[in-house]
C-alpha cells in the first residue's frame, strides 16, 4: 500500500474518531451543562429524614445490645451472599439484599417488636460509624484496582466508550432531574446540585463487582474482557470527579467557598501524587515486614480520609486517591497485605453499610402512590438505556460487532456497590430524600442482579449462532477491538495479578 493509501486510511480513521467522540462525549456534555442553567419550578418533595438521628446524651446502647445487632447484621450479610451466590449472582447482591430484609422494608414490616429490639435509634450511630470506616476501606481497595496500567495502551475505543459511558447516562440524568425535581426533591436542594447528583449516580459502573463477574465468567483474559476493564475504569474515575463535583457544590455554602474547596482538593491531589506516593515506594523498597506494612496501609488511608473531610469533601476521595496510588510492585508482601485488608473489610466493616443503607430503604414509601412506581420504573428505563445505549452508540461506528458492544454495554450497566455509596453521600448530605432514596437501590439491586442473567442470554445466543453458522468460530468473538493493534488480552503477568484480587 502506498504512503497517499496509508494517509487516506489514517484521515479516515481520524475523522470518525472525532465525530463519533464529538456525537457521544462533546454533545452530551454540552447538552447537560445547558440543562443545569434551566429553572425546572419549585421542589415540593418531602423534606429528607437525616440517615442517623441524633439520640440524648443518655441514650448509649448496652454492649450486649451493640453486638447483638452487629452479630446479627455481619450474620445476614455473609447468608445472603451466600444464597446468592449459588443462584448464580456475585455475593454482593445478596449482601445488599440482606441488608435491605433486615430495615423496615420487610423485617419492620413483619415483625417490627425484632426491629426495634435489634436497632434501636441509640444504635444508628454506631452502625453508621462502622459503615464510614467500612467504605473508606472499600474505596482504598476500589483504587488499589485502577492500575495504571489498564488507563494504557488499550486503545481509542476503550477511552471513547468510557467516557461515552459517562457522558450520555450523565445527560439522561440531568434530563431525568428536570422532571423528578418538582415533585421529589426538597427546595434546600438547588436544582445544579440535585442535577449533578442525578447524573453521577447514573453513571457510576461497580468496577470491582464487574472485575469479579469477568473473571467467574472467564472473560478477564479476553479482548472483550480487556477493553470491559479498561472503560470501567475510565468510567469510574469520571463518575468520582462528577460526585466530587457535587458534593462540594452541596457543602459551599458560596461560591468562594466551592473555589477554595477545589483549589485545596487539586493540592492535596498534587502533594499525593509528586510526595506521598515516592515516599512510600521508598519506603516499601527497604524490604519492611508484612507486619510493619500493614499499619502504613491503614495509617495513610485513615488520615487520607481525614485531609478530605478537612478539605471540605468526602472521606472517600481520600481513601480512593490514596489506594490508587499506592505503589504496585508485585511484591508478594503487598499482595498478603491486600489480602488481609479486604478479607477484614469485605467480613466485618462492609456488612454494617448493607445494613445502614437497608435500614434506610424504605419500600413502603413506595407501595403508598402508584406514581412513586412510576418514576421508579421511569429511573430504572433512563439508568439502563444510558447505559447500554451510551456504549453501543459509540462501540458501534468504531467497528465493534454487535454481539459484543451488547456484552459490553450489559457489562457497564452493573452498578453494585459502588452506587450505594454515592447514595448514601446524597442521603447524608440531604440532596435526596428517603423515598428518592429507596428508588435509586432499587435501581441499583435490579441493574447489578440482571448482569449474569443477561451474559447468560447472550452467551446462550452466540452458542446457537455458531452452531447455525457454517465455518463459525466458537467461543468468545470479543475481537474487533481489532482494527487497533493494541486491544489484545490482558497479558501474564495482569492475568496473575488480577486473579490475586478478589474483588469486593
Amino acid at each position: 500500500m502506498t504512503n497517499r493509501s496509508f494517509r487516506s486510511v489514517g484521515a479516515r480513521t481520524l475523522r470518525r474518531t472525532l465525530t463519533a467522540y464529538g456525537l457521544a462525549v462533546v454533545l452530551p456534555a454540552a447538552l447537560a451543562l445547558v440543562m443545569l442553567g434551566l429553572d425546572p419550578g419549585t421542589a415540593t418533595g418531602p423534606v429528607p429524614v437525616p440517615s442517623v438521628k441524633a439520640g440524648r446524651p443518655e441514650q448509649v446502647p448496652a454492649t450486649p445490645l451493640l453486638l447483638l445487632s452487629i452479630t446479627v447484621v455481619v450474620a445476614m450479610a455473609h447468608l445472603g451472599g451466600a444464597v446468592f451466590r449459588r443462584l448464580g449472582q456475585p455475593r454482593v447482591i445478596g449482601e445488599m439484599a440482606a441488608g435491605i430484609v433486615l430495615g423496615p422494608s420487610l423485617l419492620g414490616a413483619v415483625w417490627p417488636g425484632a426491629h426495634a429490639l435489634l436497632f434501636p435509634s441509640a444504635v444508628m450511630p454506631y452502625l453508621n460509624l462502622l459503615a464510614q470506616f467500612g467504605l473508606a476501606f472499600f474505596m482504598f481497595l476500589v483504587g488499589m484496582e485502577l492500575r495504571g496500567d489498564l488507563l494504557r495502551g488499550r486503545g481509542r475505543i476503550a477511552v471513547l466508550c468510557g467516557q461515552a459511558s459517562v457522558a450520555i447516562p450523565f445527560a439522561l440524568g440531568v434530563a431525568l432531574a428536570l422532571l423528578i425535581y418538582v415533585p421529589l426533591a426538597t427546595a434546600p436542594v438547588g436544582f445544579p446540585v440535585f442535577a449533578l447528583f442525578i447524573g453521577a449516580a447514573l453513571s457510576v459502573t461497580a468496577f470491582p463487582v464487574l472485575a469479579r463477574i469477568l473473571l467467574e465468567r472467564d472473560l478477564f483474559h479476553t479482548p472483550t474482557g480487556a477493553l470491559t476493564v479498561t472503560c470501567a475504569a475510565i468510567a469510574d474515575v469520571t463518575a468520582w470527579l462528577l460526585l466530587a463535583v457535587a458534593v462540594t457544590m452541596a457543602k459551599g455554602s458560596s461560591p468562594a467557598e466551592a473555589l477554595r474547596t477545589f483549589g485545596l482538593t487539586l493540592a492535596f491531589a498534587a502533594v499525593m501524587a509528586g510526595v506521598v506516593r515516592p515516599l512510600l515506594a521508598r519506603l516499601l523498597r527497604r524490604g519492611l515486614s508484612q507486619e510493619a506494612t500493614l499499619p502504613i496501609v491503614i495509617v495513610g488511608l485513615l488520615v487520607s480520609g481525614l485531609l478530605t473531610e478537612l478539605i471540605g469533601i468526602h472521606l472517600i476521595f481520600g481513601a480512593f486517591l490514596f489506594g490508587a496510588l499506592f505503589p504496585r510492585d508485585g511484591d508478594v508482601r503487598l499482595r498478603r497485605v491486600r489480602e488481609r485488608t479486604q478479607d477484614f473489610t469485605t467480613s466485618f466493616l462492609l456488612p454494617p453499610f448493607f445494613a445502614f443503607v437497608g435500614l434506610n430503604t424504605q419500600i413502603g414509601l413506595l407501595s403508598r402512590d402508584l406514581t412513586m412506581w412510576s418514576w421508579c420504573l421511569l429511573i430504572l428505563v433512563v439508568a439502563v438505556a444510558g447505559k447500554v445505549g451510551g456504549v453501543l452508540v459509540i462501540a458501534r461506528p468504531m467497528g465493534v460487532p454487535g454481539r459484543e458492544a451488547l456484552r459490553l454495554g450489559v457489562l457497564m450497566n452493573c452498578r453494585g456497590v459502588t452506587e450505594l455509596v454515592i447514595l448514601s453521600i446524597g442521603l447524608s448530605l440531604g440532596i435526596i430524600t428517603q423515598a428518592l432514596f429507596t428508588m435509586l437501590v432499587i435501581v441499583a439491586l435490579v441493574s447489578t442482579a440482571a448482569t449474569a442473567p443477561l451474559l447468560g442470554l447472550l452467551d446462550r445466543w452466540d452458542a446457537r449462532r455458531d452452531r447455525e453458522a457454517p465455518g463459525g468460530r466458537p467461543g468468545e468473538s470479543g475481537g474487533n477491538a481489532g482494527d487497533e493493534g493494541d486491544e489484545g488480552p490482558v497479558d501474564a503477568g495482569d492475568a496473575g495479578e488480577a486473579k490475586m484480587v478478589r474483588p469486593v
